[in-house]
């Protein structure tokens, strides 16, 4: 029976120090463990102390991430709008997603939606969150082992004798003989992780996610430009319509007065210089109507490229209809919503965003990249041996990599990443500026244009009153013909200005409801969705909406005034 026995040192019997030796070692192994730990948060802290920017309490404070977390930047905003004490300006808050739809108009209802369903640059604007959607995939995949892949090979070696220091020479001159050609087969997994320990990849994913946002408030205002385009080329279609028209009426009143002059010459009561007169009038006002008319094609094929068709003549399917009317007040909210309302500055915000977390990925570069790398696998020199047990091998274990001695490149890059956060932070404010620049254009449009056309119709009746009148004391010989002449060449220009002025007043209602950013709702809510039109017909040759982004509302941006 030998289950029991210990063999004993005499040397060390009576000494219990030596006895308890091993179990002085394995209590000692936690305690080395714990240690090591301790190094090592030490030279954690070590390092941001004294690498870098951030500071340990704020290393912590970001979530063990170096570099700046982002706050939104203050933006310049008024507190009212310049004409808020107009009654015809509302600050109510109003559903603009279908705003078009005030003119209740049908046939700019279906240009809107084949506009929606082909526009190009609609789609080109959708692959462009594909593509930051997958960016953003890719970045977080890097939060996990970046490297990992499978290996194989095989190798036929041999030897050299001749070579200094041969393997196979010093076998040979020691008597230990060396193969010197061989074979080897190898097969196995290698992995490499990059920790991290000082935010660089979530960093990354943060800039990511702002890019991902930024895109899709690039697509929204793809949107807002497109409706926009669409409302205003077709109000520019119909306003050239109305000028063409009051153009073959002058056309046709100065036929008449030239009948009237050639009547008079053929009689004798007026000279030659009456009936070149009344003829260079009317040439020259059908010399207008070609004009206008290369203004309406043009208006025509801007349309067809907004909807994604090549240009065709849309003579038929628009027919022939008045300028739009628009309602004589407009509900535009706050100047404060526009920073949640407009994609434009919603992008400049991401962007900026953006910029801020590669502050962060920049900084990591002062700290060591700290990895854990392994790889396990068989080899063998004989292919049925490498399926065994035996041929097994493989190693693991960390490895860090710190950039030393870089010359300042690492130093200014950060500052290069700081300058752009603060250039895009200044491209935001100036976006929202100009916001609220264009908001108030287009109200100001919207407002004095209807004054403007209750001043015009006047003017447009009491000039015609006075060719009528002057016509008249023209055949009874109490005028000469000069002021017939100015009385119809003064008409034409009026009745050419009224159709301005009606067109203006719905460019800018048009203009006041793309500068609130208002359309962009219909990627949340769809297009059909909204209040009805009347007698609405859906166009023919639809095709599928372009890509849109995930149907979820931007988060309302935290509204931080700049200090005065």
């Amino acid at each position: 029976m030998t289950a029991g026995l210990t063999a004993v040192n005499p040397d060390t019997a009576n000494c219990p120090r030596a006895n308890d030796r091993p179990a002085r070692r394995l209590a000692e192994r936690p305690r080395l463990a714990s240690i090591e730990c301790i190094c090592l948060c030490a030279c954690l802290v070590l390092a941001l102390a004294i690498c870098g920017c951030t500071t340990p309490s704020e290393y912590v404070h970001n979530g063990f991430k170096v570099g700046p977390n982002y706050c939104p930047p203050g933006a310049p905003v008024a507190d009212n709008w310049i004409d808020a004490s107009d009654k015809r300006v509302r600050t109510e808050s109003e559903d603009l997603s279908h705003w078009w739809r005030v003119f209740n108009d049908p046939i700019l209802e279906g240009l809107i939606r084949e506009a929606y369903q082909q526009n190009l640059t609609l789609k080109e604007a959708g692959f462009r969150v594909l593509a930051a959607r997958a960016q953003l995939g890719i970045a977080i995949g890097n939060l996990f082992p970046q490297q990992q892949y499978a290996f194989g090979d095989y190798t036929h070696a041999t030897l050299s004798k001749e070579t200094a220091n041969s393997i196979v020479a010093i076998g040979n001159a020691l008597g230990l003989p060396v193969q010197r050609n061989f074979s080897q087969w190898d097969y196995g997994f290698a992995l490499g992780w990059e920790l991290d320990f000082w935010g660089r990849f979530r960093r990354a994913v943060e800039a990511n996610e702002a890019n991902l946002g930024a895109s899709v408030a690039d697509y929204d205002g793809a949107l807002v430009t497109l409706f926009g385009d669409v409302a205003y080329n077709y109000v520019l279609y119909r306003t050239l319509e109305q000028q063409i028209a009051y153009a073959r009426y002058n056309v046709d009143l100065q036929r008449q007065t030239l009948t009237i002059v050639e009547a008079r010459f053929r009689a004798g009561t007026t000279g030659e210089l009456d009936v070149h007169q009344s003829r260079s009038t009317l040439a020259q006002t059908e010399a207008g109507i070609p004009e206008l008319e290369i203004s309406l094609r043009q208006a025509a094929n801007r349309l067809c490229i907004l909807m994604g068709i090549p240009a065709e003549d849309l003579q038929a399917r628009l027919g022939t209809a008045s300028i739009p009317t628009a309602p004589t007040d407009v509900a535009i909210g706050i100047p404060a919503q526009l920073l949640s309302r407009r994609p434009d500055v919603r992008r400049a915000e991401q962007n900026a965003a953006a910029q801020s977390a590669q502050i962060g990925i920049a900084e990591a570069d002062f700290y060591p990249a700290i990895s854990i790398v392994g790889t396990i696998g068989y080899s063998a020199e004989e292919f049925p041996s490498l399926f065994r047990q035996a041929a097994f091998d493989g190693a693991i274990g960390p490895t860090f990599n710190w950039k030393l001695l870089n010359y300042g490149r690492i130093l200014n890059n950060v500052r290069e990443q700081k300058a752009k956060f603060e250039a895009l932070v200044a491209a935001y404010q100036q976006t929202v500026l100009n916001a609220d620049r264009e908001t108030e254009d287009g109200i100001v449009t919207f407002l004095r244009a209807q004054t403007r056309t209750q001043y015009q119709t006047e003017s447009v009746n009491r000039a015609q009153k006075a060719v009528s009148l002057g016509l008249v004391q023209y055949q009874a010989g109490t005028v000469d013909f000069t002021r017939i002449t100015q009385l119809e060449q003064n008409l034409v220009l009026q009745q050419n200005t009224l159709a301005e002025a009606q067109g203006e007043i719905a460019q800018g209602l048009i203009q006041t409801y793309r500068a609130l950013g208002g359309g962009w709702e219909v990627r949340l809510t769809g297009l059909d969705s909204g209040p009805a039109v009347s007698n609405e017909s859906a166009p023919a040759n639809a095709t599928p909406p372009a890509p849109a982004p995930p149907a979820q509302a931007p988060p309302a941006p935290v509204i931080v005034k700049p200090a005065r």
